[in-house]
Formats: structure tokens, sequence, C-alpha cells
């Protein structure tokens, strides 16, 4: 296929794929997309009317384009996580390339069946694992392998979610509910955990976690609150206000997943009429949320090495934080600069990255693009060693989360062997 464009089909036309369908039009040379399966007509419509989709290739359901003969060589399933299986199956068997969002599936049973599909048919599956194609993932890589700090000894990664990001996401919106979706660290860290792993190139071999709903739930509710914001008296002094966060966005320009979650409808008064009636617009302390707010995860690897994760949801919103210790040096990182401390030369050396930018381009440090990028090339040169994130490895970094939600919730030490066994 060297040479052709890969057609593509896209399963779910929300935030993400909305994402992806831009990079695909900025590498118009290599793809294109030929059709579109989504619910609702104006994100559907969208996408379509951008990369002019014939109206035969514009599905209300992504069954409809499973019933047809193959018509595209690749697809790409952004849907809501609990509805990865079915059309990922469904395809697989119809012969098309997958590229699929993260996480697989919220169950263990559901990524095996993703993984088996994509195996049993022959074609290639690459998940949306993104921080692994970063740019300054890249960077880092070559430096450990270098032999620049030694051996890794353990590494401290942060995830600041941001206190309006996890309040829009997660109390408010699609993220909230375990039996809705998963648990908060497989739909937002799961990233990160297989960030570590590949930058320890080591497997897993213990995991513990602790963590729990802390801040947002109705006994932090503060007296005189009520139950929507645009009824509350304590809005000036609430960090949570809906609506004045929301307007602020639209009225700045910052078109993107967190107004369109609210109103297909850009203006003040569809905003505000989603604040009194839509989820948007609850008291964060008078949700039907049950995910953690903030977690740590501990980990062992071979060898011995360890890491240190922290998602915290009530944060500043800012970039991951990273310090890799190393035997002969350690590496400081945030996504936007690297410094490497010698410990022999007591010297630092920085190498800046150029920082998100906020286009398209630049999302999770250009990982969506070379995400994006792998899965096309791999398809076009039929190799799949360009891909960095298959299935095989996927189902390793959801075991880890898994693991570890095990841990939280029963409060024991996972071994990694036992458990892979066991699942």
């Amino acid at each position: 296929m060297n040479g052709k464009k890969v057609s593509i089909l896209v399963i779910g036309a929300g935030g993400r794929s909305t994402i992806y369908a831009k990079l695909v039009k900025l590498i118009s040379d290599k793809a294109e997309i030929v059709g579109v399966a989504e619910p609702r007509e104006f994100f559907r419509n969208r996408i379509a009317d951008e990369h002019n989709v014939p109206q035969k290739y514009r599905f209300a359901d992504w069954k409809e384009a499973a019933s047809l003969p193959k018509f595209a060589d690749a697809v790409i399933i952004g849907t809501q996580d609990r509805m990865h299986v079915e059309p990922a199956e469904a395809f697989a068997e119809l012969g098309y390339h997958i590229l699929i969002e993260k996480p697989l599936a919220p169950d263990i049973e559901g990524c095996y069946r993703i993984v088996a599909a994509a195996e049993r048919h022959h074609v290639m599956l690459e998940v949306c694992h993104v921080m692994r194609y970063a740019e300054y993932t890249g960077i880092l890589r070559r430096i450990i392998n270098s032999g620049a700090i030694g051996e890794i000894t353990s590494i401290q990664h942060l995830e600041p979610v941001g206190h309006w990001r996890y309040a829009h996401s997660y109390v408010r919106g699609n993220w909230n509910r375990e039996d809705k979706s998963s648990n908060v660290l497989l739909a937002k860290s799961i990233h990160d955990l297989d960030w570590i792993s590949f930058i320890m190139q080591k497997s897993c071999t213990a995991i513990s976690s602790f963590g729990s709903l802390m801040f947002f739930k109705r006994e932090n509710m503060p007296e005189g609150a009520a139950e929507r914001c645009l009824d509350c008296k304590l809005a000036e002094s609430c960090p949570y206000y809906a609506p004045g966060f929301y307007l602020k966005r639209l009225k700045e320009g910052h078109i993107d997943n967190y107004l369109e979650s609210v109103t297909d409808t850009l203006t003040p008064e569809s905003i505000m009429e989603a604040m009194r009636s839509g989820p948007y617009g609850r008291c964060v302390f008078a949700c039907d949320n049950d995910v953690a707010d903030h977690q740590v995860v501990n980990m062992e690897f071979d060898g011995g090495a360890t890491a240190c994760f922290s998602l915290v949801g009530c944060s500043q919103y800012r970039d991951r934080q990273t310090i890799i210790f190393g035997t002969h040096g350690e590496i400081s990182c945030d996504g936007n600069k690297i410094v490497v401390y010698s410990y022999l030369r007591e010297c630092t050396s920085e190498i800046n990255i150029e920082p998100d930018n906020g286009t398209v381009t630049k999302h999770h440090g250009g990982g969506d693009k070379g995400c994006l990028e792998a899965f096309v090339d791999a398809v076009r040169n039929n190799d799949p060693s360009l891909i960095l994130s298959d299935g095989e490895v996927s189902l390793e970094s959801h075991l880890m989360v898994f693991a570890a939600e095990a841990s939280r919730k029963y409060r024991k030490l996972i071994n990694m062997a036992e458990w892979r066994f066991y699942q």
C-alpha cells in the first residue's frame, strides 16, 4: 500500500475523534476520512462536511457502517469507554485496521476480547497511549538509553488534573461514575502508568495504591449552598461556580470539548439554559459521582526499580511533572523542558521542548499527531513495528491499572505475576 492514501472510517465523532480528524486533514497526502458514524447530527456532519464525506457514508449508528461490505482501510474508534468492544470486534472481522481510544474497555474481559479479535482477523491494532508518541518522550528515551543517568532506580510522576478539568469530567461529566464509564485511574491516568512502564523499559512486578473520593461529596456541601449553581448564594466564593467558567471560555474564544460537552449551540443563552437544566450546572457537592478525586500508585519493576504516580483532582492545571532518578544522574521534565543533572560533574544541561501552543499538532506534546501518523504509516507500509502501543503492550498497561484499583479497594499489595496468571 506504500504511496496509497489510507482511507479511514470514524466511529464516534466526539472530542478525541475530532482531534484525529483535524490531524488527518494535515496529512492529506497519506490519509483521508471516507465515513463517519455518530448519533449526534451536529458532530457527525461537522467531521463529514470538513472531509467531504458522501451522504451514503454518514451513519447515525456504527452498525449501519458495519452492515456494509468493507469500504475503508482502517477505523478510528472514539466512542465512550463502554462502547468500544462491539464495534472493535465487528470491524476487525471485516478486516479494518483499528486505531482505538484508551481505555480499551472498563474491564479486563473486554480488553482481551478486542485484542483477540484483532489477532484472530490479522488486523493491526493501535491503542491511543499518546504520551508514548510525544516529542519529549522520544528525547527522554534517547537520553536514558545513552547511559547519561546510568540505571533508573526510581521515578516520581505527578499528574495535576486541574480543579476545573476534574470537576467538569469526573464530578459533573461523562466519567463521574464507574458504572457509566470506568474508575478515574483507567479513564484519566492509564496514559501515565503506560508511560512510566515505557520509560522504565521493564515489567512491573508489584503494585499498591491508595486513594478515595474525599472532597466532592454531599457532606462537604457548604451551608447555604444550592443544588444548582444558578440558584446558589455562594457563587462569588466558590471556585467551582459553573456559569462563570463556561461563559468565560466562550468569551475568550476557547471553543473546545469543555463547551461542546455542555451544548452544541455555542451562545451565552444556550450555555445558561444548560446551567439551568443540564448536568454541568450542578453543584459539585450535589452530583452522583463516585470516582476517586485523588490517588497514588506505587510500582516495583524487574530488578528492583520503583515508581510513584500521583493523580490529583484538586490542583492548579499544569503539565505533568516527572523526576527520573538514576545511578549516575537524574532527569527532571514537565513536557516543556528537560533538565539532566550529572552526579559526577555536578552540573545540569537543559533541553527546551516546543510548548503546547493550543494547536491540534501539539496536543499531548505532539503525542496525538505522532500516534496517528504511526498508525497511518504502519497501514500504508504494512509494517506493525511502527506502532509503539499495540494490543499486547496495551493489555499490560490495563492490567497494571486493574491491579492498582484492586489494591486501592481491597487495601492489599498485588503481585503482578499472580495477577497476570489469574486474569
